[in-house]
């Protein structure tokens, strides 16, 4: 009897203690509520702002971006217009194509090893590539293309340096899908006679998908739109959709480079959003 006076006088107590900190908090929220909506508001702007107005001097009915004259599509009647420009994104939707089918299938592997071994050293070597400075890498990767394999700059070197810089992003988001499954599927898949390829067959490959296909259209995403390896890999002669921006903003930014961006802009976001869609715990960083 007295046992459970005691575990009730608990329970109380806890259920106290909880409301108690609750109110604090939702008092403090209250008190910091128009502070923190400023600062996030602010922030957004910050990040959000630039890119709206991009995409609104798009349908600017004025070659020059000095001011606001009216709404049209001519921009983007140009753009669909001008042969360098689709000879570029042609340029980038193949080397992003076949960049990120080999990062996802590399990148795959890797983030399995990464699980099974947890060894620093593979760890180390598989994020490295993602967290040096993209120049640096760049320097690197032509330094290595022109002494060490002697190769000819174009489209093969460019596609080589997406792979390099695009496998670490694929493993990570494997090797977390895998931290956050139960080992014990595993075990009973052996436990039932299934050998190695067998348990990858039917029991990880199959639970990981989401994660390989999240995985891949990053992978998509982040060379479709890299401009510093790019630059330093391309050779004469080749140009993808960013290094075609970056040719025609030397001279002015007219309303077709913003035509241009907000269509590689749109295609961007869809896929970052797909692949949220696909792997949304592993892309918020949840394990």
């Amino acid at each position: 009897m007295l046992k459970q006076i005691a575990i009730r006088l608990g329970r109380q107590k806890t259920t106290t203690k909880s409301l108690v900190v609750r109110s604090a908090g939702h008092r403090l929220t209250e008190r910091r509520g128009p502070w923190l909506w400023a600062a996030g508001l602010a922030a957004y702007a910050f990040l959000y702002l630039p890119l709206t107005i991009v995409v609104a001097y798009s349908f600017n009915d004025s070659r020059l971006n000095a001011e606001w004259v009216g709404f049209t599509l001519h921009w983007y009647r140009v753009l669909l217009e001008d042969e360098d420009m689709l000879v570029a994104a042609g340029n980038s939707l193949f080397i992003a194509t076949v960049a990120s089918l080999a990062a996802t299938v590399l990148g795959t592997m890797a983030g399995i090893a990464m699980h099974r071994y947890k060894l620093k050293v593979l760890t180390f070597m598989v994020l490295a590539p993602v967290a040096m400075p993209e120049i640096l890498l760049g320097v690197s990767l032509l330094l290595f293309f022109i002494q060490v394999l002697n190769l000819t700059l174009g489209l093969l070197s460019i596609v080589l340096a997406h792979i390099t810089f695009s496998i670490g992003f694929v493993a990570v988001i494997v090797q977390a899908r895998l931290a956050a499954m139960d080992e014990s599927l595993f075990e009973a898949a052996r436990d039932l006679g299934a050998s190695p390829w067998q348990t990858f067959r039917h029991v990880t490959f199959p639970l990981i998908l989401p994660a390989v296909i999240a995985g891949g259209l990053m992978a998509f995403t982040l060379s479709i739109d890299d401009f510093v390896i790019t630059f330093f890999t391309a050779g004469v002669g080749v140009q993808t959709l960013p290094l075609r921006i970056y040719s025609m903003i030397k001279i002015a930014v007219t309303p077709e480079v913003n035509a241009v961006s907000t269509l590689l802009m749109l295609l961007t976001l869809s896929l970052t959003v797909i692949a949220s869609r696909f792997a949304p715990d592993v892309l918020k960083g949840k394990s």
